[in-house]
């Protein structure tokens, strides 16, 4: 099957289409970190980064993913990184959304609801990127500092993502981040239920229909 096209179009074509997309997709994403952050049985690699960042800090679940995020951010631009609408409200929505949902979920301590909690935000997650990044208006800031650094430096999109993910996920795991059996069961399932999801959601341009008899213009 033919992989999607997921480069950014331009936001003033079919607003009302991308636009919703875009904000749900964003908001179940929050839903889906506050669920994985509370069934506490091990964060993928960023969350694992900003559960630590949190423990040292004082400050909340969703304000350390936007510090974190416009940090990721500032990375963009050595890379010659433009941001669009989507990366914006990738910062804004997310932080706001993860710490409402934390705030009515309690962290489970019963293995059955962790477990529930934990496959169900996975799944979540995978449907939620899809979802947002399928809008096609622009890359959340850590998408974004993935393709960037791949672009400059000629490496691939699985090294490049790799390579930044052990080392957030180090650095999560030294401030005191949860590391477990989520957390591989992410690194495992997360790229190919996105994939499965992409197929299923990416917006795609209608091509330009022309009256019966007209041929497409020959190439000068």
């Amino acid at each position: 099957m033919a992989q999607p096209v997921l480069h950014p179009v331009r936001v003033s074509v079919a607003p009302a289409r991308r636009l919703p997309q875009l904000v749900g997709g964003l908001i179940l994403y929050g839903v889906s970190m506050a669920m994985m952050t509370r069934a506490g049985l091990g964060l993928d690699p960023w969350n694992v980064l900003h559960e630590g960042l949190m423990k040292h800090t004082g400050l909340s679940f969703g304000t350390v993913t936007a510090l974190a995020s416009m940090a990721a951010l500032l990375l963009w631009i050595p890379l010659r990184q433009r941001p669009g609408v989507g990366t914006v409200a990738n910062i804004v929505i997310i932080a706001a959304v993860v710490d409402l949902v934390r705030l009515v979920l309690p962290a489970q301590h019963t293995f059955g609801w962790q477990l529930t909690l934990l496959l169900g935000g996975v799944a979540l997650n995978a449907f939620a990127t899809a979802t947002y990044v399928g809008a096609r208006l622009g890359p959340g800031p850590r998408d974004g500092l993935m393709t960037g650094l791949s672009r400059r430096t000629g490496r691939s999109i699985r090294l490049i993502r790799t390579c930044i993910e052990v080392a957030v996920v180090a650095v999560g795991w030294l401030l005191g981040g949860t590391l477990g059996g989520g957390t591989v069961l992410y690194a495992l399932s997360i790229g190919p239920l996105t994939q499965a999801f992409l197929r299923r959601v990416t917006w795609r341009e209608r091509p330009v229909s022309r009256p019966a008899g007209e041929s497409a213009p020959c190439a000068a």
